[in-house]
């Protein structure tokens, strides 16, 4: 059933902000308290799901699940079952902790290959020793825009052993700026005090994530669905998790950290598609961890709603 008041006051503030009030409102109409049915079969087929969670500082965090498909069960519209002995269980993750102490998590699935991604938001509890249950209290579909084309080549018999050694930092270094320049694709994690976790995809061609320093990122606002789902939590709440993977190399990189709304910045080269929006994103500190297990990826195409601003610097990095 839609929700009645989809929105917070982020939110609102951000749609009367950039004039978008009445196109958010008729957008909001596709937020309900379930999942839609054509929906259930898509989670139970993906090997993937972004999950944004809370630790005990209030911090947020953007994790990465893999897993057999049929890790995730949608057992019904309101009901995802998630069994644990089919995941790729990172331990050194903050996602197991920091559900523990708060339950409320948001969900992104996500089908590199096909543009579809779906919007999950509620609250996760055990309900046995390697079973959770996900009660969803928000879900949308997302558009496909901005997502880059991905096929999954190795397709392994996942086990518990799947990830290696995890490193932790303050200052972004080489190797991190690198990637993160390099980048077409991350996830990011917000959160509103009382309304909820949320997690979400942002894309675009690679260089479209500018680093400025070892501690600060910038990364461009796109023309997007009017709900400002992301940038209303960080009006209410300036604090953020990101995580990048790398394709080639398997391995996570997970920021957390405060963004900023940089509302209207001169943009010459036209790298916003013309919002002049940015968010900057003030590094807290970083964790790195490098999967044992091969994930193969190829990159099929890269999205045509890409802004030109950032041109592609490799047209065959996956």
């Amino acid at each position: 059933m839609p929700i009645e008041n989809p929105y917070h006051e982020g939110e609102l503030l951000a749609q009367r902000r950039v004039g978008v009030v009445d196109e958010g409102r008729r957008n909001g109409r596709a937020i309900s308290d379930s999942i839609v049915r054509g929906a259930l079969k898509f989670i139970n087929q993906q090997p993937m799901a972004i999950l944004a969670s809370l630790d005990e500082e209030l911090d947020v965090w953007a994790s990465m699940l893999f897993g057999q498909p049929g890790f995730m069960s949608a057992v019904d519209e309101r009901t995802i079952e998630f069994d644990s002995t089919r995941i790729v269980e990172n331990p050194e993750d903050p996602f197991w902790v920091n559900i523990e102490n708060q339950p409320k998590v948001g969900m992104l699935v996500i089908e590199l290959a096909t543009r579809r991604r779906l919007r999950i938001n509620g609250r996760i509890t055990h309900t046995g020793p390697e079973r959770l249950r996900l009660d969803v209290e928000e879900s949308y579909p997302n558009c496909p825009k901005y997502i880059q084309r991905r096929h999954l080549i190795t397709h392994t018999v996942y086990d518990s052993n799947g990830f290696g050694t995890t490193r932790r930092g303050r200052g972004l270094e080489d190797d991190h700026r690198d990637l993160i320049r390099g980048a077409d694709t991350f996830f990011v994690a917000s959160a509103h005090p009382t309304r909820g976790v949320d997690a979400s995809h942002r894309g675009g061609n690679p260089g479209f994530v500018r680093v400025l320093d070892d501690r600060t990122i910038r990364v461009p606002d796109y023309v997007g669905n009017s709900m400002f789902n992301t940038l209303g939590n960080f009006a209410a709440n300036p604090r953020a998790g990101l995580l990048f993977f790398d394709f080639n190399r398997s391995r996570t990189l997970q920021l957390v950290g405060r963004p900023e709304i940089q509302w209207q910045l001169d943009d010459p080269s036209h790298e916003t598609g013309g919002t002049r929006r940015y968010w900057d994103f003030e590094i807290k500190q970083w964790r790195e961890t490098q999967l044992d297990q091969r994930v193969e990826w190829e990159l099929l195409d890269r999205s045509p709603h890409n802004p030109t601003g950032s041109l592609p610097l490799d047209s065959d990095r996956a």
